[in-house]
């Protein structure tokens, strides 16, 4: 485990997911982490700030990249994301394992950007990146 991971910074009650299945398909690589907390910092005539913070809580996106896929795992993605009964786009929640050494957790995330796949000549199938918001951990 890593000194700090997304984990150690979400509430310990579970979050339970609206579609109750697992995005199982790994990124072949992991782009950005992102944190922020929900503040607003107001920028004074002399330069001087106030700041306003609405929560304590983390808030944390994760973009992940599959950049070389079958044409049957490109499917499967783009199926998880337009079918109404699972992500229907970034409606309903899920469960993803973190793939990396040091964050092995399951969390619940939902899709927080829109779906482009890339058709190359040879059917070589590809998602340059998609963006997800972690929402909670896992039961």
């Amino acid at each position: 485990m890593a000194n700090a991971e997304i984990w150690d910074y979400l509430s310990a009650t579970p979050v339970t997911p609206d579609y109750d299945a697992f995005l199982s398909l790994t990124p072949q690589r992991i782009l950005v982490e992102a944190g922020q907390k929900n503040q607003i910092v107001h920028l004074a005539d002399d330069d001087s700030e106030s700041i306003v913070s609405f929560s304590d809580d983390s808030i944390f996106y994760i973009t992940l990249q599959w950049e070389h896929l079958t044409e049957a795992d490109a499917g499967t993605l783009f199926d998880f994301y337009h079918a109404t009964a699972k992500a229907n786009g970034m409606a309903r929640s899920f469960k993803w394992t973190h793939p990396g050494e040091t964050d092995s957790h399951t969390y619940i995330i939902r899709f927080a950007s829109a779906l482009s796949r890339k058709i190359r000549p040879g059917f070589d199938f590809g998602f340059a990146s998609i963006k997800f918001k972690i929402l909670g951990r896992a039961a």
